[in-house]
């Protein structure tokens, strides 16, 4: 069964919210009961993750709901300054909300890399193309290989990594000799950019530098024509990708391995809405497919019953 490619929606009334902070959050672990309670009150779901060293997560709900969430967070002791980037979908993208503590909100693994201690230079998404224009400059998309995959600036190093904890490891083996080069870095919001960045820096790389409020930022700021970004920007819910000006990609997400499918994936006969996808149908038996297809028609038995009760 195909899934008709998704098409952009002009007039979406859902609000999707963005947001990272670092900060020195003493008792973290009492802010979670009441920050979870006000999300609840306001229809807001999504996922929140605090840390001693802040908050990270991205939420949804309607305009007011979330104003009310940012003002909470933002009256917490060290996260007054926190910034968000907003984008929008035509239907709530996460299905509940998720409040939780967490050793680290971005987790690389390595102690003692701190961003508040010291990160590479931000580049707003206006300075960003002459940077990396620049054949002297090293681009390095810091996100996982399944993300670089729908979509990546010109030029930049993939370092084929499937977790972010592999990342240091990836730097290690680069033979990225010249420390003075200029190293400009980048990812989906600029989270993972503030501790990459970091680690680069401990290591001694001199010029590093990172795109400010991520490829988010730079899509909704630069315009179309203008763009060195080629593809989609995959986001964590169930838009799947994002395009420029944060529209919604064709793009949709395999049920079976959680991967990204393109257009042209979907058209593929290893595709199979709910079962499997040409990322992972070489990787599952007949079993397994069988099983995740009796899992999606009983889904979308539940989904038809759903639909006549409500009418």
């Amino acid at each position: 069964m195909k899934t008709p490619a998704k098409t952009p929606v002009s007039n979406q009334p859902v609000v999707v919210a963005a947001l990272y902070h670092f900060a020195r959050l003493t008792g973290h672990e009492e802010l979670q009961p009441p920050l979870a309670r006000l999300c609840e009150d306001h229809g807001v779901k999504g996922t929140l993750l605090l840390a001693r060293e802040g908050i990270n997560g991205t939420i949804a709900g309607t305009r007011a709901a979330i104003d009310a969430v940012l003002a909470h967070i933002r009256a917490i002791p060290g996260l007054e300054s926190l910034e968000h980037k907003e984008s929008s979908a035509h239907k709530m993208p996460f299905r509940r909300m998720k409040v939780r503590l967490k050793k680290e909100i971005v987790t690389m693994g390595v102690p003692d890399i701190d961003p508040l201690e010291g990160v590479g230079a931000y580049v707003d998404p206006e300075d960003w193309n002459a940077l990396i224009s620049d054949p002297e400059t090293v681009v390095i998309d810091t996100r996982n290989d399944y993300e670089v995959g729908i979509g990546t600036f010109k030029g930049a190093v993939n370092p084929e990594t499937h977790t972010f904890r592999e990342f240091p490891g990836w730097v290690d083996e680069a033979g990225l000799e010249d420390k003075s080069r200029p190293i400009a870095m980048f990812c989906t919001g600029g989270i993972r950019c503030e501790k990459a960045t970091a680690f680069m820096r401990a290591k001694g790389y001199e010029n590093v530098y990172h795109l400010k409020g991520g490829i988010l930022k730079y899509l909704e700021n630069v315009p179309e024509e203008e763009s060195l970004w080629q593809g989609s920007c995959f986001v964590f819910d169930e838009r799947v990708a994002v395009t420029h000006g944060l529209r919604e990609s064709d793009e949709i997400l395999c049920r079976a391995c959680r991967n990204p499918v393109t257009p042209e994936e979907q058209a593929s006969e290893l595709y199979e809405d709910g079962v499997s996808c040409p990322h992972c149908y070489e990787t599952r038996s007949k079993e397994d497919r069988a099983r995740f297809r009796m899992r999606q028609q009983q889904m979308l038995a539940a989904r038809a019953a759903a639909s006549s009760e409500d009418a």
